[in-house]
């Protein structure tokens, strides 16, 4: 393999919302050789973030560390990340703060807005929900109107809807919380990631709490909520009819069926759904004419 070569196949697969087994060891092998042959931390930093897209934190933990030894400017993001959440089974939040804290030098909004969560949740540092507020009010400017998807956008949004919802300010936080679900989905339909998929529910829950419905016609997303009741719901993919249903089981949860491929529970719907080999979230854009019909389904 060359490295051009190494190159090539990257390129060809990094963007597949699937990849076969053959491709992924492809990519892999291509991501190994590249970081092997040219030592820049690009490739690290990529291969980190797949294994830990695949939950397979213990990979992304060891080229997250390989590229900051090699001094990448986001790595130390990664490693916070890791260490944050435990995802290696330990959480560490002093390395957490120090990680965050170099990727907040190195320019990372990211780094702040997680140095603010530590304040607001007295992890490794002193409670202080004013200097959590305060930093959050900082990081909006710094996002607000940016057209890139994976700028912090939704991070900061999030937070600062929360923020105005306890102020009663629940018309400025509905349109916060509208600015993150339209960068999460706009993010959703290149990469489906977990971690974003989970924000997108607490945001469109938080919406519903504020607005007790959604304003316009419902889209993918609004089945977050939707489906938490015995409901069923159809939409049109180009020129097809599809169909979701939430369907009562009989300890009391509810499963859900996607045109007769059942799933146990909404976010595995959303993880793993797909129509025509694609992830749902990559067909958001294509998906319309949402029809909610309340009288439930029977198994």
């Amino acid at each position: 393999m060359t490295i051009r070569e190494a190159k090539d196949i990257v390129r060809e697969y990094r963007d597949r919302s699937a990849m076969s087994a053959d491709e992924e060891f492809l990519y892999i092998e291509a991501l190994e050789f590249l970081i092997e042959a040219t030592k820049k931390t690009r490739w690290m930093v990529e291969l980190g973030g797949y294994y830990y897209e695949e939950k397979k934190f213990d990979l992304a933990l060891k080229y997250y560390e390989m590229a900051d030894a090699y001094g990448d400017r986001w790595a130390p993001m990664g490693l916070g990340y890791i260490w944050y959440y435990g995802r290696t089974g330990e959480k560490d939040y002093k390395k957490a703060f120090e990680y965050y804290s170099r990727g907040a030098k190195n320019g990372y909004v990211q780094g702040y807005i997680k140095i603010a969560d530590m304040y607001k949740n007295g992890y490794y540092v002193e409670k202080d929900f004013a200097k959590y507020a305060e930093t959050v009010e900082e990081a909006y400017p710094q996002v607000s109107g940016s057209d890139d998807c994976f700028d912090p956008i939704s991070e900061v949004c999030t937070r600062l809807a929360r923020i105005r919802t306890q102020q009663g300010r629940n018309e400025e936080a509905a349109e916060l919380y509208e600015e993150a679900r339209e960068c999460l989905a706009e993010r959703l339909s290149i990469n489906c990631f977990f971690g974003d998929l989970t924000v997108m529910k607490s945001t469109v829950e938080d919406l519903y709490a504020l607005r007790g419905s959604t304003e316009e016609e419902p889209d993918l997303y609004d089945l977050y909520v939707l489906l938490q009741k015995p409901v069923r719901v159809r939409f049109r993919l180009e020129d097809e009819t599809h169909e979701v249903a939430a369907v009562p089981e009989e300890d009391g949860s509810l499963a859900i069926c996607l045109d007769g491929k059942w799933f146990r529970t909404i976010d595995d719907f959303f993880q793993k759904g797909q129509i025509g080999g694609d992830r749902l979230p990559v067909l958001y854009y294509e998906m319309e004419g949402f029809e909610v019909i309340p009288d439930g389904s029977n198994r």
